[in-house]
């Protein structure tokens, strides 16, 4: 009787937690869209996810000195994961809805299986292809339907689309080279404090170039959702998916990118007034059939957390 509290309590709420709060990020992102330049915004959140990171990788005994071979892993993961990754994500969602945006993130399985194929041998099965065309078709009707509903802002929609898939790419590759043997050797919270440090520091020299100073807003909700995006959406959910995935395996624990979105498009209906049309549905079913079906048979591929 103890074994199904043991799973309950090691996998499944961990599980349901951290698939709960990225759900919900994407609307968050939105809010913060406002006074503030999105470049900011990250530099904020990560400032202060990389110190509450290190507090919790010294708390479970971690040192924090991890010598000069983990300087360059955690620039390169800081600069893929926590600063291209986010800003463009941050930036989509100033051109196309926060659920779309979701929904584009629900692929990452696809990229990062390519690239772990041709950088760790990780070959994909027959079945993995097909489900990943029919996932894709579904993001085809998906676009389609954003220029059938905003015609007059084609042209925004396909930057919107092309910084999300920018994104997807940057966080697929950072995922790739948190699989390798190098890097996987450094303990784990302690790196990521480390990579989201590095992180923050390019987000604010991109900040100061592209945006100036720093911008505050007086306003309490968007400091909430800095919090908020900041603590359970990054040190927490961090914390909580990867000894997750070291128990049931990489593959079973991605079934979080196929849940994530659904959630995030109901966000996205209720507060963003997003309008399901036929061919909008038959995307959406698509795309996350497809997921599910490459996800039931996959490899032994790392994929990584939803990027808000």
């Amino acid at each position: 009787m103890s074994q199904p509290r043991s799973t309950f309590a090691e996998v499944g709420l961990p599980f349901i937690i951290f698939t709960a709060i990225w759900g919900s990020t994407w609307i968050v992102i939105r809010d913060q869209l406002g006074t503030v330049p999105a470049q900011w915004s990250v530099t904020y959140r990560f400032t202060i996810a990389a110190v509450a990171m290190a507090m919790v990788a010294r708390w479970r005994g971690e040192s924090l000195n991890l010598g000069r071979a983990a300087i360059l892993p955690a620039l390169f993961l800081g600069f893929a994961q926590f600063c291209i990754n986010f800003n463009a994500v941050y930036l989509a969602e100033r051109h196309i809805t926060s659920g779309v945006v979701a929904i584009i993130f629900a692929l990452l399985l696809i990229p990062s299986t390519l690239m772990a194929w041709a950088f760790l041998g990780h070959r994909p099965s027959g079945r993995f292809v097909w489900s990943s065309l029919v996932a894709i078709a579904g993001i085809v009707l998906l676009f389609a339907h954003e220029f059938e509903q905003h015609s007059v802002r084609a042209d925004e929609i396909s930057v919107g689309i092309g910084l999300a898939l920018l994104g997807m790419v940057s966080a697929s590759a950072a995922n790739v080279f948190q699989a390798r043997k190098e890097v996987r050797r450094f303990p784990l919270f302690s790196m990521l404090a480390w990579s989201m440090a590095a992180g923050a520091v390019i987000d604010a020299a991109i900040a100061f170039f592209m945006a100036g100073p720093p911008v505050f807003e007086d306003r309490p909700g968007y400091w909430l959702g800095v919090l908020y995006l900041a603590l359970p959406a990054s040190v927490l959910t961090f914390s909580l998916y990867y000894p997750v995935v070291r128990k049931i395996g990489p593959a079973k624990a991605a079934y979080s990118s196929v849940l994530v979105p659904i959630i995030a498009m109901a966000f996205s209906t209720v507060l963003e007034g997003y309008r399901w049309t036929p061919i909008a549905i038959a995307g959406a079913v698509l795309a996350l059939a497809g997921m599910l079906g490459a996800l039931t048979r996959g490899r032994n591929v790392v994929v990584p957390p939803d990027a808000a």
